[in-house]
């Protein structure tokens, strides 16, 4: 489904752009934070976010239809629905780990408001690396592909 997505006509090609189509939106990552959280019906989902009803309602449809998440129905009469993520959901947590890490470096360094603990047992610290030499991302990425040039 994610690959059937519109693209940007007339701009820069760009999987980034791609992305935030789908994704880019505050009400959106929400959602799917709070899906990762363990959060799986719509009141508790909107009660979390803050997010407007109708337009929560907007989102889910978005992200279902995108393939982000599905919904399972838990409740005939009224129809009511949980929702989980599918694997392409999962996949976000990576991101939403690093912006989080972002937001507590730049945004909340004294006290960050959320801590996530790995399997492990230690706090996580994510960190993108590169997976021939283990060096971070920002240390030197260069972008090529018909996306790149300018």
């Amino acid at each position: 489904m994610l690959a059937n997505m519109p693209k940007n006509a007339g701009r820069r090609e760009c999987s980034i752009a791609d992305a935030l189509q789908v994704i880019g939106e505050r009400w959106s990552l929400l959602v799917i934070r709070e899906l990762i959280y363990g959060v799986r019906r719509f009141d508790g989902i909107a009660r979390n976010t803050g997010a407007p009803r109708d337009i929560l309602t907007t989102r889910l449809r978005k992200l279902e239809e995108a393939g982000i998440l599905r919904r399972e129905l838990y409740n005939r009469r009224p129809a009511r629905y949980e929702y989980h993520l599918t694997e392409a959901g999962r996949e976000l947590s990576d991101v939403l780990a690093v912006l989080m890490r972002w937001g507590d470096r730049h945004i909340n360094p004294d006290d960050p408001p959320v801590r996530w603990i790995h399997t492990c047992g230690e706090h996580l610290e994510p960190e993108v690396v590169c997976r021939s030499c283990g060096r971070p991302v920002r240390e030197g990425a260069i972008p090529t592909g018909r996306g790149a040039q300018t």
